[in-house]
């Protein structure tokens, strides 16, 4: 295929998310012509290092060969079908490997095409399981607080960011907020683990009080990421879980960003030793490749739901639900996962880099430097108004595709960084903290 060069009219064409498109005046969008491993070209043949994984879901590169073959071999077979009715090989190999990581605690899964249909799916189906149950009462949510699960209307009900919330607020049944466990928010000589403590006792408190109301608690395992990257310790996790048991509220534990190794281990809750009554997946699911997102949950739910009565039933669906060849790209990502035990590599990974970035931890203009897995965070004290335009604009002029969240700079590479890769991030990151204004 003809490479397009997009004109200045087919550019001002798209609506592009997340943005103010008057923005795009003074910096046009970057027209991207190709990708190749960790690198994104454009028309002119620049090259740029994609050290937000283009918005966290590239885990293995771009063109992966593996993941490429999948698809072309899928093509030939079968490239969509509804599933209800119908189901194909796909669907069901990958629903049974993926239960299989959960071992098979969590053994049905719901597909959608994104993390906030996967959320959406995940509340429905949380409230309807307490109506089945005859409890309707139990139809409310609780979520921590500066949280971010998405921007359809249910999903910003247990969301807490104003920038995306507020100009609908009119619209959305809004959830219970509970302090974040953000061990940036704990007292002088708090731990981590402490101040988790302390934010779950809180949340003790809230459910005591209400949990007759209320159907599940959502959370963010680990980061909340859109919220500034906020990184915690996992007793929050094992906490809340022990509380939502005794109080007979569900966990929803939102691993859209967080799962799929991003956190150092292959889903975030293992490393409480945890499992949630419901478990959303998306993003690197699909390696980066195809729209794909994915509810896992319980026996208990599920039989909740089985009865003749078609009222009972989960009368949910999208179009593209379970689409074969987003399945096929999903199970060549976990194929990689296993043949190249890229949890151990990450680490590994991991720990390189983190020693190349040591200078930015102990830099005047940082603060709050942490790490979790294969994510890297922290603040600039910066005059800059406009910091986060002019961040990601001399980044570009670097080479490097970064987008920082106000004044929080994050790195949340791809899992296929080799040694001179990491040293350019972890260098031109460096270079250009010094140069911010």
């Amino acid at each position: 295929m003809n490479e397009r060069r997009p004109s200045e009219r087919s550019l001002a064409a798209v609506w592009h998310p997340c943005t103010q498109m008057k923005a795009h005046e003074k910096m046009p969008p970057v027209a991207i012509a190709r990708g190749s491993g960790a690198w994104l070209y454009d028309f002119e043949g620049r090259r740029y290092l994609d050290a937000i994984s283009s918005w966290w879901v590239n885990l293995f590169g771009h063109a992966n060969p593996r993941i490429n073959a999948a698809l072309r071999d899928q093509l030939e077979r079968l490239e969509h079908v509804m599933l209800a009715g119908l189901t194909h090989e796909p669907v069901i190999e990958l629903s049974e490997q993926l239960a299989a990581l959960t071992g098979a605690r969590l053994g049905h899964c719901f597909y959608a095409s994104d993390g906030a249909s996967a959320i959406e799916i995940a509340l429905k189906m949380s409230a309807h399981y307490w109506r089945n149950r005859g409890l309707p009462r139990k139809h409310r949510f609780v979520a921590l607080a500066n949280g971010y699960h998405g921007e359809t209307l249910g999903a910003l009900a247990v969301t807490d960011l104003g920038l995306f919330k507020a100009p609908y607020a009119d619209l959305v049944t809004d959830a219970a907020k509970v302090p974040s466990p953000d061990w940036r928010l704990a007292e002088p000589g708090e731990t981590p683990a402490d101040y988790a403590g302390r934010c779950a006792a809180a949340l003790e408190s809230h459910l005591q009080r209400h949990h007759t109301e209320i159907a599940a608690l959502v959370v963010e395992p680990l980061v909340q990421c859109a919220g500034g990257m906020a990184m915690y310790h996992p007793e929050y996790l094992r906490r809340a879980r022990a509380l939502c048991e005794r109080f007979a509220v569900h966990l929803v534990a939102d691993e859209i960003a967080v799962g799929m190794g991003r956190t150092g281990t292959l889903l975030a809750c293992e490393q409480a030793a945890i499992t949630p009554d419901f478990l959303c997946l998306s993003k690197g699911l699909s390696g980066g490749y195809l729209p794909l997102s994915v509810v896992l949950t319980s026996d208990a739910v599920y039989r909740a739901f089985y009865d003749d009565d078609p009222a009972r039933g989960f009368l949910h669906s999208h179009s593209y639900t379970g689409n074969p060849l987003a399945c096929r790209a999903a199970l060549a990502t976990l194929a990689i996962f296993r043949d190249d035990d890229v949890i151990a590599a990450n680490r590994a990974r991991s720990e390189k880099l983190g020693r190349m970035l040591e200078p930015l931890a102990r830099h005047p203009r940082v603060r709050a430097f942490r790490n979790t897995g294969m994510i890297w965070a922290f603040e600039v004290d910066s005059r800059d108004p406009q910091f986060a335009r002019s961040f990601h604009a001399a980044a570009l002029e670097r080479g490097l595709l970064l987008r920082p969240l106000g004044n929080t700079v994050y790195l949340m590479p791809p899992y296929v960084l080799d040694d001179e890769q990491c040293e350019l991030l972890a260098s031109a990151t460096l270079a250009l903290v010094d140069a911010a204004g």
